[in-house]
């Protein structure tokens, strides 16, 4: 792929220039599959006083915890495995004190993200949450957690919260253009509004694919090009979680990351080996392999079930002509913009 646009980059370079110290970062992949290889690059870079997003903690932000790389954290759920007497870093880390967490529902966790994607400062959300102590206790929030506010039209009182806009967010999808054209499919949740409601996106992909292929299959289009600021192209970039019409989840490389994460010291281990030990996932994918051998991968790639197709035939593909005029004025843009001008109805 012609990486002259600038968007393409590998992930050490998207990161090195997109995710800072300090950043308020959304891991945008919610349940099924995440941003593996973008989390692990976070990780060998260091970026450490992050705020984390997650709506699903799952082995990614025990990773990014386990790390020392979070200081606060707002999710839905994290994989505490086993309770308080169980081991995991996010356990570890609140029982220690380096970390602060404030925990949503799904619904209210999503409604900040959607919040913040169509820029509005705060959205209602359903008023049944004040009756648990999700409402009640409050973490490093405090106040703005919730807030209740009288309702201009009815004089309701309603409940509210703040808009979500992260600095950076990291997302694994199955395919994009190099213009950052990011396409999913599958079981959505806050995908498209966590990166939306960003104000930078890295999407890591399976596959860089052409313009023509994003173009006959718009609707699968989450995340357009305008808003991407880097796009990597990373074959099983989620490894060991799914990716749908890819590969399964790698049930028993979660299961030795499982019985890993159990202590601290497990942990640093698998780390030190599978993610300070690879450069990069091409070095992650030839360890995988001399350990486990091809067939293990191979187990484990999706057998093809393809949708049927939709026809998304018009009359007229463009109001534009090859020549740049449009096709019922024969104007060309800067004509429309000087008669407009001479017309006072142009706006710079």
């Amino acid at each position: 792929m012609d990486p002259s646009n600038g968007k393409v980059m590998t992930a050490k370079e998207a990161v090195s220039r997109f995710v800072h110290a300090g950043d308020a970062l959304v891991i945008g992949n919610y349940t099924v599959g995440s941003c593996a290889e973008l989390v692990y690059e976070v990780i060998r870079q260091r970026k450490k006083g992050l705020t984390l997003y997650s709506q699903s903690g799952i082995f990614d932000v025990e990773v990014l915890v386990g790390a020392g790389l979070v200081d606060k954290l707002v999710t839905t759920y994290v994989l505490r495995a086993g309770g308080r007497k169980g081991g995991s870093a996010v356990e570890r880390a609140l029982q220690a004190g380096t970390l602060q967490m404030e925990d949503y529902t799904n619904f209210d966790y999503n409604a900040r993200m959607v919040a913040g994607m169509h820029g509005m400062t705060f959205i209602p959300v359903l008023e049944g949450v004040m009756a648990t102590d999700l409402f009640r206790k409050r973490g490093f929030m405090g106040d703005d957690k919730f807030r209740v506010i009288d309702c201009p039209y009815t004089g309701k009182k309603i409940l509210t919260v703040p808009a979500a806009n992260p600095d950076v967010c990291i997302v694994h999808v199955q395919r994009a253009d190099k213009f950052g054209n990011a396409q999913y499919w599958g079981a959505l949740g806050s995908v498209a509004a966590a990166a939306l409601a960003s104000n930078r996106i890295i999407v890591s992909c399976e596959e860089i694919v052409e313009h023509d292929i994003i173009q006959s299959s718009p609707h699968l289009t989450i995340i357009p090009a305008y808003r991407v600021s880097a796009v990597v192209e990373v074959p099983w970039g989620a490894h060991p979680t799914e990716v749908l019409g890819y590969y399964n989840i790698d049930s028993a490389m979660y299961g030795l990351f499982m019985m890993a994460d159990s202590t601290a010291d497990g942990l640093k281990a698998w780390m030190d080996e599978w993610v300070f030990g690879c450069d990069n996932r091409a070095a992650y994918l030839e360890r995988y392999i001399g350990k486990f051998g091809m067939k293990a991968l191979d187990a484990i790639r999706a057998k093809p079930y393809y949708s049927a197709q939709a026809n998304y035939g018009a009359a007229v593909t463009s109001r534009w002509d090859r020549d740049g005029r449009e096709i019922f004025t024969g104007l060309t843009l800067p004509e429309m913009e000087a008669i407009l001008k001479e017309r006072g109805k142009f706006y710079e």
